[in-house]
């Protein structure tokens, strides 16, 4: 809530509520979001708890609506540092920006706040971070006091079986966590354009299947697709190199992983697949070049498929082998349909019928496409950075650096989190007709991958290296995200050498181990901390954790998200639901049987219209690196995000260059596209 400068903020009538001495003064200055302000009181203290006299600031001056009040208190003696500002009023709510103190000796005091004053008293701290250990016994009461009352606030609930936890307040967020005015104008506006912008209300309630591909692009009339990714998409969508190219910078790029032994499951040989293989190689030779990747869908296998009104729709797991021909293109060479090979399972190939081999590359898509909604982007980016956000507010004080460093990235998570729960995965949400997952199998899946889900697994090197895609070629987000990961991590690693210069500082900060503890325990749910820690040990720990919690929470829903659109608004490309069983024989499948198998009008609108929605970027987006809300004052800091953002610009140059060269660009891990947090 940045404001332009009033030139001469209006001076509000004081009155003391005891004798003062007149001779010195205390120049304070609030900052506000200009609307709501009322009658309030204000009073300075210092390290010592001695206190200015409580002076009262009258509405009937400024009337309420001036963003900078200037306020003159007399104190009864000196004051040392002024370290706390105590607001008191009445049951009124407004924004505090920030409060500048000047003291009759020349000191100032600067007092970030960027919170929502809606209590009756609130005590807001001086602007330079401290470790909880490094405080005096004083200030460690009035952190304690602060936690306790944010914890009152900030209560855990586990809504569904299987999800982690989440916070227990669905129907009125805090205030500090609500979408301001202009995210939720932007917000509802996106999903009310879409539905012009491409007329999808035609559509609604129409359960008819498709008449053939050229009857999808009606869907495109009112809407300009030249010169875009998703024109690409709808010329090329049937190709094997563009099936191929999604596993590895679509939306959902990290289900791919070098194939090191065919498994027993999927019994391919070498005498089917030969004739994709170009470099003279046996199939088994081609694996141990590293020439060959797999796509499994096991986490699948048995969940109950949905049901729409009236409408079945049939689920799988299938498996799909891949390789890296001789134009370093990722190419689909077999795939199976389930988890189980047999005579109802066959193995699909290149060389089948084009309608065999299009469906069963549906199918693949068809299962990308719930993998990646609730898994991929819902569980890893939304779920989790809410998990950190509401263990943030529960353990960590305002004055606490890792709270400073960490409050950008987690702005608007919760109230995205709440939307979505509402308008996307409940009972009556946009999901429960586009997937092909029942409201119950939603909550088996989650389970199933919360028991593999690790803290290692959301660092970006260690998934890229578990997954063997460390030389891949044309794996653009891997090269990019490494070098995002990097730079965070640098940054990340600067600001804790400002505040811990020696691991016994991260040993012995209260606040950060049981911030940990609170994300494993309850947020995660793992008892015995085997896949989240309760305890770091270490400055190197402590970066790596934060790295991760920032580089989720922005680059990795940037490049899960912002793609959804041009990938998924196609509907043959990745089918969010399938209404006709998979093929168990070859040689059965036909244009009309595929059309049947497809979404219908219905369906296909919703899916494009969430899609659309949900990939629009705010009017004043904040993006990585920009911090308008600036919390720290420390000037060490300040030099450390400046060095982040000049990291960050050559990323971008970088990406841009590089994208020069490319038919289809890859921008969505360019710094300048990467929102600071979940948010939409």
């Amino acid at each position: 809530m940045m404001t332009s400068k009033i030139e001469d903020p209006p001076v509000a009538v004081i009155q003391p509520t005891e004798t003062a001495d007149t001779n010195l003064i205390y120049n304070v200055l609030v900052l506000t979001g200009g609307v709501g302000v009322r009658d309030f009181s204000l009073t300075l203290l210092d390290s010592n708890n001695h206190c200015s006299i409580k002076t009262m600031v009258n509405k009937p001056l400024f009337g309420g609506f001036s963003k900078e009040i200037s306020v003159k208190i007399t104190g009864m003696k000196e004051l040392g540092d002024i370290v706390l500002v105590k607001l008191e009023q009445d049951d009124c709510q407004w924004f505090c920006m920030q409060i500048k103190v000047k003291t009759p000796f020349g000191k100032c005091f600067v007092f970030p706040c960027y919170r929502w004053i809606d209590k009756n008293e609130v005590m807001i701290r001086v602007g330079s971070a401290r470790l909880p250990q490094d405080d005096n016994e004083f200030l460690k009461r009035q952190r304690q006091q602060e936690l306790e009352s944010r914890k009152e606030i900030f209560r855990w609930i586990k809504k569904r079986p299987g999800f982690p936890q989440s916070i227990d307040a669905e129907q009125k967020l805090p205030l500090d966590v609500q979408f301001d005015e202009e995210k939720q104008s932007d917000f509802s506006r996106n999903f009310g354009e879409v539905f012009v912008k491409l007329d999808l209300g035609r559509y609604k309630d129409s359960f008819q299947s498709w008449k053939d591909f050229a009857d999808f692009e009606k869907i495109f009339t009112n809407y300009e697709t030249k010169n875009t990714l998703l024109e690409n998409v709808i010329q090329d969508w049937n190709t094997d190199y563009m099936f191929g190219y999604q596993f590895l910078n679509g939306c959902d790029p990290v289900m791919i992983r070098k194939c090191m032994k065919l498994p027993d499951k999927f019994p391919v040989t070498h005498e089917m697949v030969k004739g994709s293989l170009q470099r003279g190689l046996t199939l088994e030779e081609e694996i141990k070049k590293g020439n060959v990747y797999i796509v499994d869908y096991e986490i699948l296998a048995g969940l109950p498929a949905n049901k729409y009104k009236n409408t079945q729709y049939f689920l799988t797991a299938p498996i799909c082998l891949l390789y890296n021909n001789r134009l370093n293109q990722i190419v689909p060479i077999a795939i199976q349909l389930s988890q189980t090979p047999g005579e109802k399972s066959p193995i699909f190939l290149p060389t089948d019928n084009e309608y065999d081999w299009m469906l069963a590359k549906m199918w693949v898509n068809s299962s990308d496409f719930n993998v990646h909604q609730l898994v991929t982007h819902l569980l890893k980016t939304h779920l989790i950075s809410e998990v950190f956000e509401v263990a943030m507010y529960r353990q960590l004080s305002t004055a606490h650096p890792v709270y400073k460093l960490l409050i950008p990235h987690v702005r608007f998570t919760m109230a995205i989190n709440a939307e979505a729960r509402t308008r996307i995965i409940s009972d009556r949400g946009i999901f429960s007709k586009i997937s092909n997952i029942s409201g119950n199998g939603i909550d088996q899946l989650m389970e199933r991958v919360m028991k593999t889900l690790t803290l290692k697994s959301l660092c970006f090197p260690e998934t890229i290296k578990a997954r063997g895609m460390e030389k891949a070629p044309k794996y653009y987000y891997r090269d990019d995200g490494m070098m995002i990961w990097e730079v965070i991590n640098c940054f990340v690693a600067d600001v804790v050498e400002i505040y811990y210069d020696s691991n016994e500082k991260v040993q012995k900060d209260a606040e950060i181990q049981e911030f940990v503890k609170d994300v494993s325990l309850f947020g995660i749910q793992d008892s015995k901390g085997d896949r989240f820690p309760q305890f770091l040990n270490t400055r190197a720990e402590l970066t790596e954790y934060l790295t991760a919690v920032i580089f989720n929470a922005s680059a990795q829903h940037a490049a899960v998200n912002f793609g959804q659109f041009d990938w998924f608004g196609w509907i043959p490309n990745s089918p969010s639901t399938m209404r006709k069983p998979p093929p168990q024989q070859k040689g059965k499948a036909d244009l009309k049987y595929i059309m049947d198998s497809l979404p219908d009008l219905d369906s296909s609108s919703g899916v494009m219209g969430t899609a659309w929605a949900l990939t629009r970027f705010q009017k004043n987006e904040r993006y990585l690196g920009m911090y308008p809300d600036m919390l720290f004052t420390e000037q060490a800091v300040k030099e450390a995000i400046k060095k982040f953002c000049k990291k960050l610009d050559k990323v971008t140059d970088s990406i841009k260059r590089r994208n020069e060269e490319l038919t289809l660009e890859y921008c969505y891990l360019s710094p300048n596209k990467i929102p600071n947090s979940v948010a939409v």
